[in-house]
């Protein structure tokens, strides 16, 4: 029996899960027309993903107003909303603007990406900065074997956003292999390749040298399927022998931020982000500098020339070894 594809977010690929009685059911059961959704409000607030409140409300553990809550329902700032008992409050005071934050997190090899593993291995949130009234929440994940730039939020619809697949949001991977491609292998992997869960192509693919029978390229993908850069590898005969992601959208890691350390992104880098994701802000932020969108590349619809942001050569492919802590 086939496995379900899913996202790097571990989210089945199908977009939507409902069949068409569950919607007309939940339309039925909105009553207020006015507010928005409380999966939105509660994830907007980093409360839980979106999928995780639905299940939220079909367990019986949300209440508005003293009344069990339904899948639909719209809910204001005047509302009371409950989750086991305690009261939450998702929405910003008068005149206050919930402010979304952003951690930028230099993975190692060896850490989950996920809050609690029944293996008992180490998961990424064992290091994240503790917060008060609000949790980080992944954007995407990288598998155990995977080290490099992962992203969190306390905006649960930003992060919804930046991981459905419509938005096409560029990651770039600096990758090992034992051996080095054909011609022919790459023009097979910017092609496309079949995979199990569907056909996958790299949009840019740059040499980036090695030495003996390690091979370093950088690549770049416009999704985030489960173990997708490994499989694609190896459906052309090559196996990944080191796999690291140096970039997410406009966000890009660098030496400033350690192995197993983090640093929260500015509002600038913040306000970018909004933007490749089609996430509304009340207040634009006027940036320093004028960004022209060819600037802005990991957005749809970037110029054709290479989306390759790193600049890659042998001796930086070298430097991801070392903080690897293993050499290449």
């Amino acid at each position: 029996m086939s496995k379900q594809p899913t996202t790097d977010s571990g989210i089945p690929l199908e977009t939507s899960r409902k069949t068409a009685p569950e919607i007309e059911k939940d339309d039925a059961q909105t009553t207020n027309l006015d507010g928005e959704r409380l999966q939105k409000v509660l994830a907007r607030a980093g409360i839980g993903s979106r999928r995780q409140v639905e299940q939220w409300i079909r367990d019986g553990r949300i209440k508005i107003n003293r009344q069990p809550a339904t899948l639909g329902v719209r809910v204001s700032a005047e509302d009371e909303i409950r989750l086991n008992g305690d009261q939450l409050h998702p929405f910003p005071r008068p005149g206050e603007s919930r402010k979304s934050r952003v951690l930028l997190y230099h993975k190692p090899a060896g850490q989950v990406t996920t809050r609690k593993d029944p293996q008992g291995r180490d998961t990424v949130f064992n290091h994240l900065p503790k917060l008060r009234g609000a949790r980080w929440i992944a954007v995407g994940r990288l598998d155990y074997n995977t080290s490099g730039l992962l992203l969190f939020t306390t905006d649960g619809d930003l992060a919804h956003h930046l991981m459905h697949p419509s938005a096409e949001v560029e990651r770039e991977y600096a990758v090992r292999t034992l051996g080095m491609a054909s011609d022919q292998q790459l023009e097979q992997l910017r092609s496309g390749v079949e995979l199990e869960d569907g056909r996958a192509h790299f949009s840019d693919i740059v040499d980036s040298g090695g030495a003996g029978v390690n091979h370093w390229y950088h690549v770049v993908l416009q999704e985030g399927r489960n173990r997708e850069v490994r499989r694609m590898w190896e459906a052309v005969g090559l196996t990944v022998s080191r796999l690291m992601r140096v970039r997410y959208g406009p966000i890009v890691l660098t030496s400033r931020v350690r192995m197993g350390k983090s640093r929260e992104l500015e509002l600038e880098e913040v306000r970018l982000l909004q933007g490749i994701a089609g996430v509304e802000v009340s207040e634009p932020l006027k940036l320093k500098s004028p960004v022209s969108k060819e600037a802005v590349r990991g957005k749809k619809g970037a110029p054709a020339k290479s989306r390759i942001r790193h600049k890659p050569s042998s001796k930086s492919s070298h430097k991801y070894s070392r903080r690897d802590g293993k050499r290449s």
